[in-house]
């Protein structure tokens, strides 16, 4: 073997090892056919890609229960927009549990068959969100960038992505595209006492801060549907959980034998949300004998 064939099969020997520790290459443009729900991720270097996602859950607008009125106006819009008709972006705020994300979920479930599609965004990936919107501009599929359990801190950067992406940009928001967001705060930033000290200043306060606190609600007036979820009452959380052990294949002895342990449940988590109802039917029904 001369000089040179030994150094190419060197050279070849090192980049199939250098290949083997690289990340994946993924194209910006996934197989659209491959899913109806995408996440925006981000490579250790280079640029980011959407990810189809290969399990989505399937859980369905019936499995949701004590959250009519909120049910009703996100599956009015949804229907809206993958109409083509005017639809705005909506805000979920409220108590932890109650469904916010879970209702998203269940609109994309049923309104996939008409050409809806999800993409989720975490909130440290919001910069690109003007990326996003015109990767699918053209596309003929109706987007809901997803942004679940969103909340700002002071000077974060994706705060003011997405005000320009709900509509502060000077380019029209593509209409084919809606932000749905999910929050426990109403207006995703928190806000303190010294907020309501109205013209009194104090130190080296805030010369305007009436100002400050409209900048704070600036964000979550961007969303033109704002749906509220409250904690639940003990009948709504027993009535949820009776709806998931059916779910499992309980009948309506083990449902009604089941109450006593699942508000002892509640009691140790200090909640009674959906959520909860949902893990108390797993544990309850995984461990009845077959």
């Amino acid at each position: 073997m001369t000089p040179l064939e030994q150094f190419l099969q060197r050279a070849e020997a090192l980049l199939q090892r250098v290949e083997a520790v690289l990340p994946p290459s993924y194209p910006r443009e996934p197989d659209w056919k491959r899913s109806f729900a995408f996440r925006w991720r981000k490579r250790g270097t280079g640029a980011s890609y959407l990810q189809p996602v290969v399990h989505v859950s399937q859980i369905a607008l019936d499995d949701l229960h004590n959250i009519a009125a909120q049910k009703q106006q996100i599956e009015q819009n949804t229907r809206q927009f993958v109409q083509g008709r005017p639809a705005n972006n909506v805000l979920l705020t409220g108590a932890r549990g109650t469904g916010k994300s879970s209702l998203i979920k269940a609109c994309l479930n049923q309104f996939a068959p008409d050409g809806l599609r999800l993409i989720e965004v975490d909130k440290a990936d919001l910069a690109e969100l003007a990326d996003i919107v015109d990767l699918v501009a053209g596309r003929p599929e109706r987007f809901v960038i997803f942004c679940d359990d969103l909340s700002f801190e002071e000077g974060e950067g994706g705060y003011k992505a997405l005000k320009v992406a709900l509509d502060g940009g000077v380019s029209a928001q593509s209409d084919n595209v809606l932000i749905y967001a999910t929050s426990n705060r109403r207006h995703l930033m928190p806000e303190k006492m010294s907020d309501n000290a109205g013209y009194t200043a104090t130190g080296d306060g805030d010369l305007h801060p009436g100002e400050t606190v409209e900048e704070k609600v600036s964000l979550s007036e961007r969303f033109g549907l704002w749906l509220s979820f409250y904690p639940f009452k003990q009948d709504d959380y027993l009535d949820i959980v009776g709806h998931w052990l059916r779910s499992f294949g309980c009948d309506d002895a083990q449902v009604e034998s089941a109450r006593g342990d699942a508000l002892r449940w509640a009691l140790q988590r200090g909640s009674r949300s959906g959520r909860v109802a949902w893990q108390f039917a797993k544990d309850y029904a995984g461990k009845l004998p077959e």
